[in-house]
């Protein structure tokens, strides 16, 4: 099979592989279709704290069971079907409580094991969950940024009627207001970028009036110190872009925090749970996501769909192997 290898950061190969075969619980995967993000492109270009080298990046995937090892009970060949990019220990303190995406010995698909860059990614069965008959593998591969995104908006504690202000419209920031719509939240998206704004009737800077939570949707400094300026009183900020490690440490008002009685909190991918959700919100309708894909490219034009991500030039770049 072809593959996307990175060996070292700052470029990466096409490569001839062979095609992996399933152990005992694990299934074989042939990709359909993958999404592109801008931390395909920070793995790529940059590198990031959880890679492990050397890699097939690629963390959304769907595709089709082509083979299962002997002891796959739950799945079949042929079954069309979502990867939830982590494996965790199951047994540990964060596992328990459902936030395995902080388990100590995670390993997540396309960081510590090869992943959905390539004609075939092998998968843990307890990885794998079925796509509804009822949605294309276009809209299921939503699933992983949604999912996030679901994260994200569970730890800002949203409630029905509260107002979010999401800073960014790009993938991410489209669903977090989508998904915020979706629990009768009132969402603003703050954008200066018109073609994004746009899509998602965004605005260019904050009302004044501020907001019970915000995410920031977007790899910016000012961003953040925007978006923490704009808490109302007992307001929730979500860290849900990290930063480079140059402009991650911020100057924050602890003498605000303190007497408004706010909250930061932060948001770091998401567990399998979230992965159920997504697809059956998609499946529902009550997250619409085929207007947000802006490119359908070849995987092997890889390198020209990360500079499109560079450039903020699309929305969701979908690739093909």
């Amino acid at each position: 099979m072809k593959a996307i290898v990175v060996e070292e950061i700052g470029s990466f190969s096409i490569r001839e592989m062979d095609i992996p075969v399933p152990g005992e619980a694990e299934v074989l995967i042939r990709v359909s279709v993958t999404g592109l993000c801008r931390t395909d492109l920070k793995i790529i270009r940059a590198g990031h704290r959880d890679l492990v080298l050397p890699r097939v990046p690629g963390e959304e995937v769907v595709g089709v069971i082509t083979k299962a090892g002997p002891g796959v009970k739950r799945f079949q060949e042929g079954q069309r079907v979502y990867v939830y990019p982590g494996t965790s220990c199951g047994t540990c303190e964060q596992c328990v409580s459902g936030a395995e995406n902080l388990c100590d010995k995670m390993k997540i698909m396309g960081f510590h094991r090869d992943g959905g860059f390539a004609e075939y990614v092998l998968a843990p069965e307890a990885s794998v969950i079925p796509v509804p008959e009822n949605i294309t593998d276009e809209e299921a591969v939503f699933s992983e940024p949604l999912s996030c995104c679901l994260n994200a908006l569970e730890l800002a504690m949203l409630k029905p009627g509260e107002s979010i202000g999401i800073w960014g419209a790009g993938t991410a920031g489209t669903l977090l207001s989508r998904a915020a719509a979706d629990i009768s939240a009132i969402p603003y998206s703050i954008e200066p970028d018109q073609r994004r704004r746009s899509l998602i009737g965004g605005v260019v800077s904050p009302p004044v009036k501020g907001f019970d939570a915000v995410v920031v949707a977007v790899g910016s400094r000012d961003a953040y110190l925007q978006a923490i300026r704009h808490l109302r009183p007992r307001g929730r900020l979500v860290v849900f872009s990290g930063l480079s490690r140059d402009s991650a440490l911020l100057p924050v008002d602890f003498n605000r925090l303190h007497y408004y009685e706010q909250t930061i909190v932060g948001a770091y991918g998401c567990s399998f749970r979230h992965g159920e959700q997504a697809l059956k919100m998609l499946s529902e309708g009550s997250i619409t996501v085929r207007d947000m894909i802006s490119h359908r490219m070849s995987l092997w034009d890889l390198d020209k769909a990360l500079g499109l991500v560079e450039e903020r030039a699309g929305m969701k770049i979908l690739l093909y192997p």
